[in-house]
């Protein structure tokens, strides 16, 4: 082999083997081996083999594969020198967890409390449900989870919310209603009634009413009964009406 000048290295194979006597007319054959690279387990390796596909040299290096294990390039490849092989390690998993669910709030009316009261008749208390879960994890890192099954392990309760709505009114007055940027809520300014009560607003063209508590003094301008801060206008009637037919009724309880 020296004398041939062939350079020979301690990996490939020699056959007949090197000890092997020359003799006329030998022949003589030299596999090279291949230098290749294994990534698996978060570690890189060299690693030098006469094998002829990926698998082979996965088996000749000892590196363990899991059944769900990912091989790039695929087990079938046939090597080639300097070939990278990445192992991932795929581990496959069922998990159970448990959560809660949220309760629904249902509001009711009740017309024999005060429309000031409100009260919780029903007190909600969130349910329990058990998700089975197969989650898909590469190298440690989950990279998929999909519910399985799920199940109520315990239901919900709703809570009950009673909302008052009787209202001791005063003698009804009728006029006009404007608006006027004040407070940003269910403000209004009154000549008749006195700071801090409380009106009930019915809008005469449709019907509709708004609560509001008297905070300031007005309006002026003849007619006009009631001047609303802007929210509240816009409770009962589009804001680019302006002046509307209103009744005004002072809430007494």
């Amino acid at each position: 082999m020296q004398e041939n000048k062939l350079n020979i290295s301690d990996y490939d194979q020699i056959i007949p083997a090197r000890e092997t006597p020359i003799f006329p007319e030998i022949n003589i054959e030299i596999r090279r081996a291949l230098k290749i690279k294994i990534s698996a387990d978060k570690q890189e390796k060299e690693f030098y083999t006469l094998s002829d596909t990926v698998g082979n040299a996965l088996a000749e290096s000892q590196t363990k594969l899991g059944e769900d294990d990912l091989i790039d390039p695929k087990i079938s490849s046939p090597l080639k020198n300097n070939l990278k092989i990445t192992v991932t390690r795929v581990e496959i998993r069922e998990e159970t967890v448990q959560k809660s669910i949220d309760f629904k709030t249902i509001a009711k009316e009740d017309d024999s409390l005060g429309w000031r009261i409100k009260k919780i008749t029903t007190p909600g208390k969130k349910g329990t449900e058990e998700i089975k879960y197969k989650v898909v994890s590469h190298d440690g890192k989950e990279i998929s989870r999909k519910i399985l099954n799920r199940k109520t392990v315990q239901n919900p309760t709703d809570e009950i919310v009673v909302q008052g709505t009787y209202m001791k009114t005063g003698k009804a007055n009728t006029g006009q209603g404007t608006w006027y940027a004040w407070k940003g809520g269910l403000f209004a300014a009154s000549a008749t009634l006195p700071r801090g009560s409380y009106a009930k607003v019915t809008n005469m063209e449709n019907g509709k009413t708004v609560v509001v508590q008297i905070n300031d003094y007005g309006p002026q301008g003849k007619g006009r009964i009631i001047d609303l801060d802007k929210v509240a206008f816009t409770k009962i009637s589009n804001i680019g009406a302006g002046v509307i037919g209103v009744k005004v009724e002072q809430i007494l309880n």
